[in-house]
């Protein structure tokens, strides 16, 4: 049974069989890309790629994985192209949400009420694309818009009410992050195998959990909870989950160049475009707490 959402596991993860793409990279002269030992896109039990014809044209012909993409099998340049049309509503929204949503004290209430209105339904949205079977690109780009006001408000709060210039700050390292993370995977040191995977999910699913006792603890008990968002326990907390972020963009990366290599279905790239955007927004919100925490007196 394959797991679908898109925090806690990524497109290719199996209990059938495996991580279709770890310690399976194509090789000259290795098997063909139809086989079950390496080709997740090819006819295996339990894939949902298995009607891609550009994957069951491999598994005819046995051509490698290197081979030029077709017509309808995905390509890194989809994936940029989905990822930045993603990431441009993100942006967009957030924009229009900081202008239109002002958070001085006349309308604070009203903007954090439509802010966490359009965060939750955000969410939701992204619980919905997760458990579906196949992208569906409206669904992906209003949940983007929708996490885009949710991230405008609160950014602007931040600027207002805390330091002017940590937003900028926490764009800037977002963007190192990605850069830091594209490069180390590119030049093999970072290794993406079943045990980097389980270590990230493991350690994701704990911090998770801690979150949401401290998010409970702070509802019910008030103040900051258990202190895990405040103080020095958030500056470690904050740390802890932007390196967390960083290994959820060695896992998308993993993603994109599997499902390149290996023929998965142009359509694939939504969702490749989706996985990311989701881990930057993590990484973005973990350095604004951050530097929030620091910059606050």
């Amino acid at each position: 049974m394959r797991s679908r959402n898109p925090v806690f596991s990524r497109r290719g993860f199996s209990r059938d069989n495996g991580y279709a793409g770890f310690n399976a990279a194509p090789q000259a002269g290795g098997p063909a890309v139809g086989t079950q030992q390496g080709n997740p896109y090819a006819q295996q039990a339990g894939n949902p790629y298995a009607q891609n014809p550009y994957a069951q044209q491999d598994l005819q012909y046995g051509a490698p994985p290197q081979a030029p993409a077709a017509t309808g099998r995905m390509t890194m340049d989809d994936v940029v192209a989905r990822t930045a049309t993603t990431l441009g509503a993100v942006v967009v929204a957030a924009i229009l949400s900081w202008l239109l949503l002002p958070v001085d004290e006349a309308n604070i209430n009203k903007s954090y009420g439509i802010a966490v209105g359009a965060g939750l339904v955000a969410m939701v949205l992204a619980l919905v694309q997760s458990f579906k079977r196949r992208p569906v690109p409206a669904l992906i780009l209003s949940y983007a818009a929708l996490e885009g006001v949710f991230l405008g408000v609160i950014s602007s709060a931040v600027s207002t009410y805390i330091a002017d210039g940590v937003v900028a700050q926490a764009v800037l390292g977002t963007m190192a992050v990605f850069a830091g993370v594209l490069v180390a995977y590119k030049a093999g040191w970072i290794r993406v195998n079943r045990r980097f995977y389980g270590f990230v999910m493991a350690a994701a699913i704990g911090f998770v959990l801690l979150m949401a006792v401290n998010l409970l603890f702070a509802v019910f008990g008030g103040g900051d909870g258990l202190g895990f968002r405040s103080g020095g326990l958030g500056i470690v907390f904050g740390i802890i989950g932007i390196i967390l972020g960083a290994c959820f963009l060695a896992l998308d990366f993993k993603q994109v160049e599997d499902g390149v290599a290996y023929g998965a279905p142009r359509e694939e790239a939504w969702l490749a475009a989706f996985g990311l955007t989701m881990t930057l927004v993590w990484i973005y919100m973990e350095f604004l707490r951050l530097l929030s925490i620091l910059n606050s007196d």
